[in-house]
């Protein structure tokens, strides 16, 4: 399902895929270069309510209205969390998206009460430029966080990352988890890492982490 809701510059859009018996809720902003049907964030939303975690991907207002350009970062952000604002979340709130997204998600992780993270292409820097690191940003995740990178990704290789970050590599693939057509994995065991990984981390770091009331 979905449905649209305000924020302060112009109408998102929520697109809910609801686990039957949720444990957990997984909430995604897209990237700038595409939108809420990237084939990482279909991938996660069609798979994960069936294993209890509920997928909400937020469309941002550009996007809604059609707009081909992303505005600046401060306006994502308080655009992702009047949106999040609009869910009623009885489960623990995983926050992240792809690319873009996930530079957000980790900015508004802390004012979003998140219990967890995960960041899908996290773009480390431009592509060409590591001296524009934006490693700050994902530093400044103080939950239990997950990055799922491609290996080939002009953004930041998985060995640009610092280790103290946990990582989940998708072999051969670039900064749109797309690999090779002879490449080491298939489109769709690409796409099944994400999930998997996912699945894992939401599971172990975030719903085993809860603490019994």
């Amino acid at each position: 399902m979905s449905r649209v809701v305000p924020t302060p510059h112009g109408d998102a859009r929520l697109v809910i895929d609801r686990s039957r018996h949720p444990v957990a809720t997984l909430l995604l902003g897209h990237g700038a270069g595409g939108g809420v049907d990237a084939p990482d964030l279909a991938a996660l939303a069609a798979a994960l309510p069936r294993q209890g975690i509920t997928v909400v991907r937020v469309e941002q207002p550009w996007r809604v209205a059609g707009r081909r350009i992303a505005p600046r970062p401060q306006v994502l952000d308080e655009c992702f969390v009047a949106a999040a604002d609009r869910l009623r979340v009885r489960t623990p709130l995983v926050v992240g998206g792809r690319s873009a997204g996930a530079r957000s998600a980790a900015r508004t992780a802390r004012e979003l009460g998140a219990s967890g993270y995960v960041g899908l292409s996290f773009p480390l820097h431009p592509p060409g430029r590591p001296e524009r690191s934006r490693l700050d940003e994902l530093d400044g995740v103080t939950v239990p966080t997950l990055v799922v990178q491609g290996e080939r990704d002009s953004f930041g290789t998985p060995e640009e990352f610092p280790p103290h970050h946990e990582l989940a590599v998708v072999p051969g693939a670039d900064h749109g988890f797309k690999v090779p057509r002879r490449g080491v994995v298939t489109a769709e065991e690409a796409m099944a890492i994400v999930v998997e990984a996912v699945l894992e981390f939401v599971v172990r770091d975030v719903v085993g982490n809860r603490t019994p009331v």
